[in-house]
This record gives C-alpha cells, sequence and structure tokens, in this order.
C-alpha cells in the first residue's frame, strides 16, 4: 500500500510550493490540496509564461495527473471559476483532471464582507488578512454553521444560503459595516453553476482507494508553517493547520498513512502582512532582497517584508513537520552578497534560547552567524558538484543543523532551472 508524500512550506508562506510541486509531479499521479483557500498564491513558471493558482493543485498542467481539492480547502466559486478559466483557455481539459470534495466548505459572499469588518475593527492590531473571507468562512466551519459543496445539490440549497447570509449580515450590522454583496453574489452564483461540471466526490474514500491501489499521491500545502493556527506567531496565522498534521485532517488519511515530507524553505525570508519576524531587515540590504527577488505577494500584489534565514524557526518548523527531505529555494538571489548571515540563536528577555518560543514577539533579537558570499551566478548550474565552494559551506551548515539533507535546489523560477541532488 502506497503512502501519501507531502510537500509544504516551512517559513511565513511564499517559499515556491507551486514551482516544486511542478517539478515533483512527473512522479505522482494525484496531487491534492488539503487546507488553505484563494489566499494561496502557488506560481509556476515554465514555457516562457506563468501561472498562478489559488485553489487549483499544482499538478493541474501534467498530462495524466489527478487533481484533488481536499475537505480542508474553503472555496470562493467566484476566484476557482476564473482560475479554470484561465487554464481551460490554454487547451487544457479541467473536468477529467480535476475532482471537488464534497465536503469542502464555500466562502460566500458575506463572509469576504465579515473579513473586511473585522480587519477594519481592529485598527492598528489588524493581522493583514488578505480579504478573501477565508478566516471568516473557517469560523462558520468550526462553528458548524458553513455550506459546503455536497450542499450544492441539495433541493433545499438556496434556503441554506439565505440562512446563512442572513446570519452573517446581522453580524456586519454588529460592527456598524455597511457593504452591498448583490454584485458579487450574482458572480457568486454564476460560479456555483461552473463549479456543477466537476465531479463532486467523498475525497476521503477516493484517496484511501488510490493510496490502496498503489497510486502515487501528492498531498499540497499552501501559506507556511509559521502561519499555522495552533504552532505558528499567534494571532498572526492563517485559520487552517498548515503542518503536515493538516494532511490527516485535510485529506482523512491516517497519520501511517504519511511518506516522505518535502520542506521548502527560501535561502532567506520573507513574510507579507504583520506578526513577529526576527531577521527582518529595514536596512538596504532588505530592500536589495525585495527588489532582486521580486518579493510581492503572488495574490495580493503586497510588497513582502525580507530578511535574513531564520535557522531557529526553520528547525522548529522541521520538527513539527517531521520533514524528510529540504528543498532550498531562491538561491540565487542571494549570488552578489559578500556576506550573508543566519539566526542560530534568539536573545529573549536577557536569555539566549535556540528554540522557537511561545514568546514569538517583537521584543526578540536574533543571533548571527556570519558566511562568506559565494559573489558570483549560479543560475546556470545544474549540478551540485559546480556550486562554487562558499554556497556548498551555506547548504551544508543548514543541513547539519537541521539534521535533514537537502535534496532540491532552485536557483531560477523555471521548471529547468532546479537542481536535483
Amino acid at each position: 500500500m502506497k503512502k501519501v508524500d507531502v510537500v509544504l512550506g516551512l517559513q511565513w508562506g511564499d517559499e515556491g510550493k507551486g514551482k516544486v510541486v511542478d517539478v515533483l509531479t512527473p512522479n505522482y499521479d494525484v496531487i491534492a490540496r488539503f487546507q488553505g483557500g484563494p489566499n494561496a498564491g502557488h506560481s509556476l513558471h515554465f514555457g516562457g509564461e506563468k501561472f498562478v493558482l489559488h485553489t487549483v493543485p499544482s499538478g493541474i498542467f501534467r498530462e495524466g495527473s489527478m487533481n484533488i481539492i481536499g475537505n480542508g480547502v474553503v472555496i470562493d466559486p467566484v476566484i476557482l471559476a476564473e482560475e479554470i478559466a484561465q487554464i481551460e483557455a490554454t487547451g487544457i481539459n479541467m473536468v477529467e483532471r480535476m475532482k471537488i470534495s464534497k465536503r469542502a466548505h464555500l466562502i460566500l459572499p458575506t463572509h469576504r464582507a465579515l473579513d473586511a469588518a473585522s480587519e477594519a475593527a481592529k485598527g492598528k492590531t489588524k493581522i493583514g488578512s488578505t480579504l478573501k473571507g477565508i478566516g471568516p468562512a473557517y469560523m462558520d466551519k468550526t462553528g458548524r454553521n458553513g455550506l459546503r459543496v455536497g450542499d450544492i445539490l441539495l433541493p433545499d440549497f438556496m434556503e441554506r444560503y439565505q440562512a446563512l447570509k442572513d446570519k452573517h449580515l446581522f453580524q456586519l450590522r454588529q460592527y456598524d459595516y455597511q457593504v452591498d454583496v448583490d454584485a458579487y453574489e450574482q458572480e457568486w452564483f454564476r460560479g456555483v453553476e461552473s463549479l456543477k461540471r466537476f465531479e463532486f466526490v467523498d475525497s476521503e474514500m477516493l484517496v484511501n482507494g488510490y493510496l490502496q491501489s498503489n497510486t502515487s499521491v501528492l498531498a499540497e500545502g499552501a501559506q507556511g508553517s509559521l502561519l499555522d493556527v495552533d504552532f505558528g506567531t499567534y494571532p498572526y496565522v492563517t485559520s487552517s493547520n498548515t503542518l503536515c498534521a493538516g494532511v490527516c485532517t485535510g485529506l482523512g488519511v491516517a497519520p501511517t498513512r504519511i511518506g516522505e515530507v518535502y520542506g521548502i524553505f527560501k535561502a532567506y525570508c520573507t513574510r507579507v502582512g504583520s506578526g513577529p519576524f526576527p531577521t527582518e531587515l529595514f536596512d538596504s540590504t532588505g530592500e536589495t532582497l525585495r527588489q532582486v527577488g521580486c518579493e510581492y505577494g503572488a495574490t495580493t500584489g503586497r510588497p513582502r517584508r525580507c530578511g535574513w534565514l531564520d535557522l531557529v524557526a526553520l528547525k522548529y518548523a522541521v520538527m513539527m513537520n517531521g520533514v524528510t527531505a529540504l528543498i532550498m529555494m531562491k538561491s540565487d538571489i542571494l549570488n552578489d552578497f559578500d556576506t550573508i548571515k543566519v539566526a542560530v540563536g534568539y536573545q529573549l528577555n536577557g536569555k539566549q534560547v535556540d528554540y522557537f518560543p511561545y514568546e514569538a514577539d517583537d521584543t526578540i533579537e536574533p543571533i548571527y552567524r556570519e558566511f562568506e558570499g559565494w559573489n558570483c551566478d549560479i543560475c546556470n548550474v545544474r549540478d551540485y558538484n559546480d556550486f562554487p565552494q562558499q554556497f556548498k559551506d551555506y547548504v551544508s551548515f543548514i543541513e547539519a543543523e537541521c539534521g535533514v539533507p537537502v535534496k532540491i535546489i532552485s536557483v531560477g523560477p523555471d521548471r529547468e532551472e532546479t537542481i536535483i541532488r
């Protein structure tokens, strides 16, 4: 019996999961998203084109693959329908390549309004939400009020929709937040009709059936480990479990069915939105990382906060996920630095700590170790042995500290700019 392999981000998202899944998919028959919603932005570059996927699994461009939107995902029919249309415009038969879990929850137009109202009410303490309605949708899920994909086919779907909408409108009045959802609602119902072309499935049965028949499955995570609702930098987190454990609840597979866990990280760190970021740089170095790395959100377009690699946080994410192989992205962005720094500990309340603490806030000060930069262009390197020694020293240090091998290194956005060791 096969096991589910997992690929997920080890930082605050934006690690490059889309490209990695696209590179790995030739080895898998099924690719399944297990959590998150359209706040995800997985960028794929190939054939001189760029695609950004928000809800659709990143294996969709691989012929012969099956892509599953799992029960742990929250779906906005408007955004998903637009995404489907863009992909279908390239000639891909989406109906043949994708199935949707009946248990996945729907993001209503009023969820988006609630997201905006809640964020506005927080003022200076706002989370930095993408305002896509993800948080309110997950709140309705855990509050047992949500609408699910399978409900679309029920005869009383409109009554269920109206009841939840009325509840949201009441909540919006408490916020004293005025909003007109009618225009988006019309699009929303068109999106719902578009989704009816797809097969709605009991995805837990489908995925376990694939494993039973020795079909290879790759679970694709969204956001990043440090945004996990339980173990991230709360409250500046997302609303789902982004860790490997989320695969079990987001796809309906047992813990014993988890196989390889591929953990993706950038050679430096970025973060979008509010929240602690111990190694954040506010100087010209941080701006250089942003400009050279094109660090702007794939979904929001917001400039990302940039800083040196935080090894303390990375080791924490490796531990929490049971990572078996590391994948280092955007190595080429550090090409022109004379010195590269890595945080190996923190100063917290006058004490030195080497772990990621509950008190992960703005009072933390990183303790750095410095490395000599490689000061050359590594974009055309295709064999690990051809990297400069300074680069190999940097990789070896990360491997030794994390206790996990770096199996894949990316030196550019394209499929071809990938070294598999």
